[in-house]
C-alpha cells in the first residue's frame, strides 16, 4: 500500500470560500431546458411545466447560482424574444446548436424556476451580435423598479418586483471562431469597457464579468486577458475562465491529473491580471469567475450539427454523456482546485446542469437520476464552508503524458466553527493509499462523516437501466488513532470527510 502524509495548519488560510463557487450553468442547448428542467407532459411537472423531480435533485445538489441563457447561444439571443405572452413570442433559429428555439422558457419562467430551486440568477449578455444599448435595455427591464417603459413592461408581464440581477457576464467566449460576432481582444476590451461604464450609470453596485479567453489551449490565451483588462480593468470585477476535460486515447493517468491543469490555468490568469494591476497602479484586484468547467467529451459532439439547412429540430439530444466513476473523481478534483484558489476564484459554474454535459439525467416520461459527477458536487457544496486551508502533501508521484509528474494524492480542506472538511483523491489506478494527518493543531478528533466515490471498474456509470450502479459509499477505513487521522483511499477514488 502506498502512503502519504498531510500537513494542515488552521492559521494557513487561502481565503474565504464563496458560496457562489457552487454555481451551475444552464444554456438553451440540446435537452438542457426543453425536456430537461421543463417538460410540461411529464408526470412530475407542475402547472408551470417544470419537473419537480429535477427541482428536488438540483436542490439536493446544493446549487447556489445559475448562469443563463448561455454559452454560445447567448451570442445570437434577442432577450426581447423571451418575455411577454408565450403565444406571441417569436420562434427563432438557434445558430449555436443548429436547432429551433421556441422561447417557451424565457427570463420570467427561468427566474421562477430559480426561486423554486433557491439559487441566484446570473445573466449573460449578448455582446456578439448586439451591443451596449441592448445590454442597457435588459438591465432596465430586469432591475429598475418602475416608472420607465421597460420596467413597466416587466410589471405588465407579471413581475411587479425587479429581478434584481446582481452579476452580469459581458458576452461569452468572444475570442472563439465558433462564436457569432467573434471579436479581437482590442475590439472586445473596448466594447466591454463601454458597456460596463454604461451599466454602472444605472447601478454602480453591479458585479461585472469580462470574457477571458475561451480556454488555456487557445492561441489567444494570455495575450487576450492582458489586452482586454488593459482596456476594461477599471470597469470589471472578474474575468472568466472556461475549461473542459476528457479522457483521451485511454490515457486515464493524465485525465485523473486534470486538476493540476486547472491549478496552472487559474494561476496564469491571476498572474496576468495582477500584471495589469501593477502596470495601471490600481489598488483593486480582479478576481476569477470560473463560469464554465466540467468533464465534457467534446470529441463525441457531432461535427455536422448543421447537417441539413431544412432540419432545425427542437431540443435535439447533444452531449448526454453517461459519466463514469473516473469522470466523477475528476469533477471532485476540479472542485478541489477551485477551493485551493478561493482567495481569487470567487464565482464558478459547473457546465451544465441537466442532460447536457450534466450531473442530472432527466428521461422523457421517465425518472430523473444522479450521474457520477453529481455526488462530489453535492457533498462539496454541503461540507466546504468557511475558509479554505493550504494542505501539504508528502507522498508518491507519477508521470503523466500531458502534465509531467503529478502527486498521486490530491487534497483540499476547509474549516469553519470547529469543523474541518477534508477532500481527497487517489489518482493511482491499481493501489490503495493510506493517508495520515496529525489533528493536534486543528482541534478536531471525531470523524462525523466519511464517504467515497469509487468502483472496481473506474469506467462504470449510471445509466437508464441501472441509475444506481455507482454512487457514494461509506469510507471503509477512516479512523482517528490518538491524534492522527488515518484513511485508506481505494484506487481512482474521491473521498470527503467531515471532522468535528
Amino acid at each position: 500500500m502506498l502512503e502519504a502524509r498531510l500537513t494542515l495548519d488552521p492559521t494557513q488560510a487561502v481565503g474565504a470560500v464563496s458560496r457562489r463557487l457552487f454555481g451551475a450553468f444552464v444554456e438553451h442547448m440540446g435537452r438542457g431546458v426543453y425536456g430537461g428542467i421543463h417538460d410540461p407532459g411529464h408526470p412530475t411537472a407542475g402547472e408551470d411545466g417544470f419537473r419537480r423531480d429535477v427541482i428536488d435533485l438540483v436542490r439536493e445538489m446544493g446549487v447556489t447560482a445559475v448562469r443563463y441563457p448561455g454559452g454560445n447561444f447567448v451570442s445570437g439571443f434577442r432577450w426581447e424574444d423571451s418575455v411577454g405572452p408565450r403565444d406571441q413570442r417569436p420562434v427563432r433559429l438557434n445558430l449555436a446548436w443548429h436547432s429551433t428555439e421556441t422561447n417557451e422558457v424565457g427570463l420570467h419562467e427561468f427566474a421562477s424556476w430559480l426561486d423554486q430551486v433557491g439559487a441566484e440568477l446570473v445573466l449573460a449578455l449578448n455582446l456578439g451580435t448586439r451591443s451596449t444599448l441592448e445590454a442597457l435595455d435588459l438591465l432596465e427591464y430586469a432591475n429598475v423598479p418602475a416608472g420607465t417603459t421597460l420596467a413597466d413592461q416587466r410589471i405588465a408581464n407579471g413581475r411587479p418586483q425587479p429581478f434584481d440581477v446582481r452579476t452580469w457576464c459581458l458576452g461569452n467566449e468572444m475570442d472563439g471562431p465558433w462564436q457569432l460576432g467573434q471579436r479581437s481582444a482590442e475590439d472586445y476590451g473596448k466594447l466591454a469597457a463601454r458597456t460596463a461604464k454604461a451599466m454602472r450609470q444605472v447601478d454602480p453596485t453591479l458585479e461585472l464579468v469580462a470574457c477571458g479567453s475561451s480556454g488555456a489551449g487557445m492561441p489567444t490565451f494570455g495575450e487576450w486577458e492582458r489586452t482586454v483588462l488593459t482596456h476594461a480593468y477599471d470597469d470589471e470585477d472578474l474575468i472568466s475562465c472556461h475549461a473542459y476535460y476528457e479522457e483521451k486515447d485511454g490515457d486515464l493517468g493524465s485525465f485523473l491529473a486534470s486538476g493540476t491543469d486547472m491549478d496552472r490555468f487559474i494561476e496564469s490568469v491571476v498572474a496576468t491580471a495582477d500584471h495589469v494591476k501593477a502596470v495601471r497602479r490600481s489598488p483593486r484586484s480582479i478576481d476569477i469567475s470560473f463560469d464554465e468547467w466540467n468533464v465534457w467529451y467534446f470529441s463525441r459532439v457531432p461535427t455536422d450539427l448543421a447537417r441539413n439547412i431544412d432540419d432545425w429540430p427542437v431540443a435535439p439530444p447533444i452531449s448526454e454523456d453517461a459519466y463514469t466513476v473516473a469522470d466523477g473523481v475528476v469533477v471532485g478534483s476540479l472542485l478541489m482546485s477551485l477551493l485551493r484558489h478561493a482567495d481569487r476564484v470567487t464565482s464558478a459554474a459547473m457546465a451544465q446542469l441537466v442532460n447536457v454535459i450534466a450531473p442530472i439525467a432527466a428521461e422523457p416520461q421517465g425518472p430523473a437520476w444522479r450521474k457520477s459527477t453529481f455526488f462530489p458536487f453535492a457533498v462539496t457544496s454541503r461540507l466546504a464552508r468557511g475558509v479554505s486551508l493550504r494542505v501539504g502533501v508528502d507522498g508518491p508521484g507519477y508521470v503523466t503524458a500531458q502534465y509531467g509528474e503529478v502527486p498521486v494524492v490530491d487534497a483540499a480542506a476547509t474549516t469553519e466553527g470547529g469543523r474541518v472538511a477534508l477532500f481527497l483523491v487517489n489518482r493511482a489506478q491499481d493501489e490503495d493509499v493510506e493517508v495520515s494527518l496529525d489533528l493536534t493543531a486543528l482541534g478536531v478528533g471525531t470523524v462525523q462523516e466519511a464517504v467515497t466515490l469509487s468502483d472496481a471498474d473506474p469506467h462504470a456509470a449510471n445509466t437508464t437501466d441501472r441509475p444506481d450502479r455507482v454512487g457514494l459509499r461509506p469510507t471503509t477505513h477512516a479512523e482517528v488513532d490518538g491524534c492522527t487521522l488515518r484513511v485508506v483511499l481505494p484506487p481512482v477514488s474521491w473521498t470527503a470527510l467531515a471532522l468535528h
